[in-house]
């Protein structure tokens, strides 16, 4: 049998900062006893892959020449900034984390897997036309799911489940969210609704507002509104959070949500203490909205912490029991809690349209673009 060829999206950043993105043409392999060939047919663009796609590169300074799978996006990164990046530095990199499609090829151990519709991640990215991958990362599609539904199987499901098994674990009763009108802040919330669990959605539009309030969200704060410590104080009363997930990072929303928490702890306290309240406070960061500084400060006591957190590195650290527990819900609920919606489908080449990365590279809220690699093939 001979073997496939793939086409796949590249991102490469050199040591003077100049930013290359191209198609390359590889050799698939054939498979190992446990791994499958996937027939890449969606594969979603997620904030994770704009980010390694152009990197710190300065979106103005993006030109383009070549056109279809000879295509070439050229841009420049900042020389300040490539210390921060040097691992990446004159790597061609694969872009594209997950995926869905269909197995053509298998080894002998899983074998019955050839035909089946399949959701992958892989760390040799989707956005080609091939992908080999171990079978056992690999969540079978149930039956009547389209591959465009399955595509996102994997990031944003297990990520909103990843915050609420971590409220659990860490003994919270309710969550807060940034940016949540975002397609994670929409599937959290639903999954909060189906699951009881108290959400404060915290939005930047009254806009926003109103689309995760037409979505059954108890709890909208616009942060850009008057009076948006005095409501973040009453919404937490109310829902008794204490776990926030920020996704913006920089700035202070982190410190304003926990000085919200200590008001709203300290009001419990029977008795004066200059150390606040022992009630623990967290927020995890878990995205760069805002890649500027991180501020913290004012009235947040002694009991609180503030980290980082990453969907993959959580997985990580649970029992395999669990993980195969959570996928589980997410395959049978990627129709209704757990669906993703998308602003546009484009083929692979149009990727490299500058037309359609500045679309997908402005991460405008609600938007999502999927990339439907077997279209537009020579």
């Amino acid at each position: 049998m001979s073997d496939l060829t793939s086409l796949e999206m590249r991102s490469r950043i050199d040591a003077a900062g100049a930013l290359r993105l191209s198609f390359e043409r590889t050799t698939v392999g054939e498979p190992a006893a446990d791994e499958v060939i996937v027939r890449i047919e969606a594969a979603p663009i997620n904030p994770s892959d704009v980010l390694l796609l152009l990197g710190p590169a300065d979106p103005a300074t993006l030109r383009a020449s070549g056109s279809g799978f000879d295509a070439v996006v050229d841009g420049t990164v900042p020389r300040a900034v490539l210390p921060a990046i040097a691992g990446r530095v004159d790597r061609s990199l694969p872009v594209g984390n997950e995926g869905a499609g269909t197995v053509v090829r298998a080894g002998r151990d899983v074998e019955h897997l050839v035909g089946r519709l399949v959701a992958l991640r892989a760390s040799t990215g989707t956005c080609s036309q091939y992908q080999r991958v171990k079978a056992g990362g690999c969540l079978v599609l149930p039956d009547g799911l389209t591959a465009r539904a399955g595509a996102a199987a994997f990031i944003n499901p297990l990520t909103a489940l990843g915050m609420t098994e971590t409220m659990r674990r860490e003994g919270h009763v309710g969550l807060v969210h940034t940016a949540a009108a975002s397609n994670l802040g929409q599937m959290l919330n639903r999954l909060c609704l189906a699951d009881g669990i108290p959400l404060v959605n915290i939005v930047r539009s009254s806009t926003q507002e109103t689309l995760l309030r037409d979505q059954g969200a108890r709890h909208v704060l616009d942060s850009t509104a008057p009076g948006f410590a005095d409501k973040l104080v009453d919404a937490l009363e109310k829902t008794g959070a204490t776990l926030a997930f920020d996704a913006i990072g920089g700035g202070r929303m982190a410190s304003d949500i926990l000085i919200a928490m200590e008001t709203v702890a300290g009001r419990k306290l029977t008795q004066y203490s200059r150390y606040g309240s022992p009630t623990r406070k967290q927020v995890y960061i878990y995205g760069v909205l805002d890649p500027g500084p991180k501020v913290l400060g004012g009235p947040i006591g002694m009991s609180w912490g503030v980290g980082g957190w990453l969907m993959s590195w959580f997985y990580d650290t649970l029992p395999a029991t669990d993980v195969a527990r959570l996928r589980q819900r997410v395959a049978d609920n990627l129709g209704t809690i757990f669906a993703s919606r998308y602003t546009a489908e484009i083929g692979l080449a149009e990727a490299l349209s500058l037309d359609v990365i500045r679309a997908y590279s402005r991460r405008a809220t609600g938007e999502k673009y999927l990339i439907a690699p077997q279209r537009g093939l020579p």
